[in-house]
């Protein structure tokens, strides 16, 4: 018999596994049902909402704050913003480093396959970035961005009526996970 991801032992059994993960990674500041794979490169500082995904692969430097319901699918990086390039005569290395800036990933945001994150920009809310995309300035919310750098492709509603539509559903209580069902082949 094969156990339901949606059936109420089997959320118990994720935030068990979950919560191993945190302890392992010190992960202090992630909700317990955030997952974050165990080949997930993180920041001990990253801080997840509730049902954040965090794929095989990623990397995930200081300072990072994840909002509800987004996912990181594999080999996403948020990286950067580390080394002062500006000094005459010093090599980037001996350099030092600014002060961090802190990257903001807002509810509801989909990042694709190895898709690279400038530290220090905020993806909006509901937003989406396409795979392989290296993004380097803010996206706005409910936006699709795609390329190097990226830019603005299009919309993910049609209308600012769905936005706050959907808006209102994320401001709402917690909703109850449904998650998709297996990949089927023909």
């Amino acid at each position: 018999m094969r156990l339901s991801r949606d059936s109420g032992l089997g959320q118990n059994l994720r935030v068990l596994r979950n919560k191993a993960i945190h302890v392992r990674k010190g992960l202090k500041a992630v909700h317990p049902t955030a997952y974050v794979h165990a080949t997930a490169v993180v920041a001990k500082d990253l801080t997840c909402a509730e049902y954040v995904f965090v794929a095989p692969g990623c990397q995930i430097d200081p300072g990072v704050t994840i909002g509800r319901y987004t996912m990181l699918a594999s080999h996403v990086a948020i990286v950067g913003d580390d080394h002062v390039t500006d000094l005459v005569g010093t090599p980037m290395q001996f350099s030092g480093r600014p002060r961090q800036s802190r990257t903001e990933i807002e509810d509801d945001v989909w990042v694709g396959y190895r898709a690279i994150i400038r530290r220090g920009v905020r993806l909006g809310r509901g937003s989406i970035v396409a795979a392989n995309a290296v993004v380097t300035k803010d996206v706005p919310p409910f936006s699709v961005v795609a390329g190097v750098p990226a830019t603005k492709i299009g919309d993910r509603f049609s209308s600012q009526r769905e936005e706050a539509e959907h808006s209102r559903v994320l401001d709402g209580p917690l909703l109850a996970p449904r998650f998709a069902g297996e990949l089927r082949g023909d």
